[in-house]
């Protein structure tokens, strides 16, 4: 998945991650902005049953999954997808 922030002269945004998933336990978010799983963000469950978090981008593209449980999952909201790259 990619999210992109306006790079001309922009400052960091605020972006709502979302993901909706009542029955899971839990939901974090990893990303090139997180050194993937090194240090996820923990999402919150709100009352709906989606999984919510802001977090702090820099200008440019990134690109990010969510681990429901443990498990890869794609963000099903977003469309621009991007095949993942072969292991060294």
């Amino acid at each position: 998945m990619m999210a992109e922030t306006d790079t001309l002269n922009a400052p960091a945004i605020h972006r709502v991650f979302s993901f909706n998933a009542p029955g899971a336990l839990k939901v974090a978010l990893v990303g090139d902005f997180t050194h993937w799983q090194e240090k996820p963000i923990s999402l919150r469950k709100h009352y709906d049953g989606i999984w919510r978090a802001s977090v702090l981008l820099p200008p440019g593209t990134h690109r990010y999954q969510f681990l429901v449980d443990d498990q890869c999952a794609n963000d099903l909201e977003y469309t621009l997808r991007l095949p993942n790259r072969a292991a060294p």
